[in-house]
């Protein structure tokens, strides 16, 4: 984020926004980009983006954000953005650049919709945002937690990309990150070790770094605890995952005696939140690339290339699938399969089924997205033409051999009734 930042992924150590931003615990720390360097953002179909928008409305005196005590603008913001308190999620791991004021008494907070992320560090100057705009990806903001009668949201198009860039290849392309880290009782990641955490994740290798609450039976998971073993004994992430005794962090229903949670809008940091985050990081990260590489050319192989990571993404290829029951301890599970499109028998992509899976019907409610609609027309039909091979039965490689036959039947059938444009092209 800015340098006059105090302060600034599995969102997002980030925001978790999504990044260690400070730490750059990977393989290879990022480079420093220079500060005249910004990304060469494709040229597409200008489609309102959320921060950008509630900018206008609030210059325009149509939105008026309160400010309320230690927490600032923050619930002001949530409800203005149509963002659900239960979506919050907590992470301990010292990421960002307010990194100073993040410890497991003081966690930071991340709250989400299909759209937006928002991130919340007690006695931070800033409030930090990520928006997806529909054609250039992740849009970074910081909002000063200062009282004022039309606050400006900061827009930080180059630091944050320190970290919040894919790197492959010679411009930057910002991404989403959510990582899992081995961190310590201060929170410090005690080596560079981290990895990405999205639903292909197993389970025992995500949420290093986070709280989380919720029930999740004999499964077991990285969060909730620290790394007391010295670093250069620690190996890996995986290899730690396989053979540390990770169930002191494990069925954690209750957070109030780890930390003081009255300064937070839940008491809570919710698995199914933190599930649905790593699944939507990924993909809108999956569809910003395809944006980025597919706007001036559109060469079959260049479209297989993106577009079939896409495609598998959005339909839990190589998801890992769930052993046991999962439950959280909020209203986020209901809020969430409350949401989104209904075809004429009620069914919606944003159900939940978090028995076997993430999602009821495992296409990605992201297909109704401004993002996935601001694709490249090529990269678009791609995609279209790729899921109506695999739902319509067409395609039957062992790739999808994870999708019953009722699983592509009720999809298709959901698609056709929600989806006007996947429709006409269906009958083309």
């Amino acid at each position: 984020m800015s340098k006059r930042l105090l302060t600034v992924g599995a969102f997002v150590l980030i925001i978790p926004m999504i990044g260690l931003a400070l730490l750059r615990i990977r393989t290879a720390a990022p480079p420093i980009l220079p500060a005249a360097q910004t990304p060469s953002a494709p040229s597409g179909p200008s489609l309102p983006e959320a921060i950008a928008d509630l900018q206008r409305r609030i210059d325009k005196g149509e939105v008026k954000l309160s400010m309320e005590g230690q927490p600032g603008y923050l619930r002001s913001l949530l409800r203005e953005l149509h963002i659900p308190q239960s979506s919050q999620t907590l992470t301990f791991a010292k990421s960002s650049a307010q990194l100073f004021l993040i410890s497991p008494e003081t966690p930071r907070a991340l709250y989400f919709n299909d759209d937006v992320y928002v991130g919340y560090v007690q006695g931070a100057p800033h409030l930090e945002i990520a928006s997806v705009d529909p054609a250039t990806g992740p849009a970074f903001y910081t909002l000063d937690q200062v009282e004022a009668e039309k606050p400006q949201f900061t827009k930080q198009p180059t630091d944050c990309l320190a970290c919040h860039d894919t790197f492959e290849s010679e411009k930057p392309v910002p991404r989403l990150l959510l990582l899992s880290v081995l961190a310590d009782s201060k929170g410090v990641a005690l080596n560079r070790s981290s990895v990405v955490t999205n639903d292909r994740s197993p389970f025992a290798e995500r949420w290093g770094g986070w709280y989380v609450t919720g029930t999740h039976g004999a499964q077991r998971h990285m969060g909730n605890r620290f790394v007391a073993e010295p670093a250069s004994s620690l190996g890996d992430i995986h290899k730690y995952a396989k053979s540390a005794n990770l169930s002191n962090g494990a069925n954690v229903t209750d957070l109030t005696k780890r930390f003081d949670t009255r300064p937070y809008l839940t008491p809570d940091s919710d698995i199914v939140a933190l599930m649905v985050l790593g699944h939507q990081t990924h993909v809108h990260n999956l569809i910003t690339v395809a944006n980025y590489n597919l706007r001036s050319k559109a060469s079959e192989s260049d479209l297989k290339e993106h577009g079939e990571p896409l495609v598998e993404a959005m339909l839990f290829c190589d998801a890992a699938p769930l052993t046991e029951p999962v439950r959280g301890t909020t209203n986020f599970a209901a809020e969430f399969s409350a949401m989104g499109p209904r075809d004429s028998k009620g069914r919606s992509l944003h159900q939940l089924d978090l028995k076997q899976r993430l999602l009821q019907y495992p296409l990605s409610y992201l297909i109704y997205s401004k993002s996935f609609d601001a694709l490249p027309q090529a990269a678009h039909d791609y995609v279209y033409q790729r899921l109506w091979e695999v739902l319509s039965g067409k395609d039957q490689s062992k790739t999808f051999a994870h999708l019953s036959a009722e699983d592509r039947k009720a999809i298709l059938e959901i698609l056709q009734e929600t989806k006007p444009d996947f429709a006409a092209f269906a009958k083309k």
